[in-house]
């Protein structure tokens, strides 16, 4: 049967929502001020790096969720919370809707960085190999396939980059020669902690995505109409946003999007409303 869903006697902005739209909405406006009036890069330090990385903070599992990219990232992520957070928050409470919002948050923030782990592995294990013992040969097959990479971590510092081609070239002609080794492995080494801190997840899509899978786990037969016309029920949208989050993270590898950040954050949701309905603590 198809489901109608009204909340009566609720107010239509519950605490925690309220106070996550009012957080997130100033932490972007701070991101925009303090980039264009001080250089000030908000998202590259509070944004959550990969646990290697130096960068690596452990209080970025819970800052990366306040920040966004553009405009269009935060309204879209705001409108989601404001249109599905309110009745969970009605029925569950502020605390529990506060405590499920941080577990799928994080929660899909560890399944992101578990995926980027197995896709980064072998050129991490690559670079800790050369560093740990120099091996012309094996340095130059790896520098020919990271080519691209390279020239992104050198960018506009053409006095290291020469002082890197130079040393090549003499490894070429001399594998043994021991300085022109070291001026690689120096590089090499560098370019391992650039190449870490690369990965960067800010936005609250994850615990986002993870209301979505409560709201479609609550309300299965609620109608949601998607460009406010095409009514299909809540379960429906859930399923169709989890195959297609599945199928970009494998299909769409090199978008800036974290589609398995999103699988996260409804993984977790599941797991743990399964939890509380085992508890009998659902509602």
């Amino acid at each position: 049967m198809t489901e109608q869903f009204r909340p009566r006697g609720f107010s239509l902005l519950p605490v925690v929502v309220k106070n996550l739209l009012i957080i997130n909405g100033l932490m972007y406006l701070a991101q925009y001020v303090a980039e264009k009036s001080f250089g000030i890069d908000i998202a590259g330090a509070l944004g959550l790096r990969y646990p290697g990385s130096m960068d690596f903070r452990p209080w970025q599992f819970i800052t990366y969720m306040f920040l966004h990219g553009n405009f269009m990232h935060l309204l879209l992520n705001m409108f989601a919370l404001w249109m599905f957070g309110y009745a969970l928050e009605n029925i569950w409470g502020p605390k529990r809707f506060l405590m499920y919002y941080f577990i799928t948050g994080i929660g899909a923030a560890l399944v992101h960085y578990l995926v980027i782990h197995f896709q980064i592995s072998p050129t991490v294990t690559a670079l800790d190999g050369m560093i740990a013992d120099p091996s012309a040969a094996v340095i130059l097959d790896f520098i020919s396939q990271h080519m691209q990479d390279l020239g992104q971590y050198f960018g506009d510092t053409q006095v290291q980059s020469q002082k890197f081609q130079d040393a090549l070239q003499v490894l070429v002609s001399n594998p043994d020669n021991k300085q022109a080794l070291l001026v690689v492995r120096n590089v090499l080494v560098d370019y391992r902690e650039y190449f870490l801190s690369l990965p960067n997840v800010i936005g609250a899509s994850g615990a986002v995505f993870g209301i979505l899978l409560a709201f479609g786990m609550l309300f299965p037969n609620t109608l949601i109409y998607i460009y406010f016309f095409f009514p299909i029920k809540a379960k429906y949208v859930v399923i169709i946003y989890g195959l297609f989050e599945l199928f970009s993270g494998f299909s769409d590898s090199q978008s800036n999007v974290a589609h398995f950040a999103h699988l996260g954050g409804m993984i977790f949701g599941f797991f743990l409303i399964l939890y509380w309905k085992k508890k009998g603590r659902l509602y």
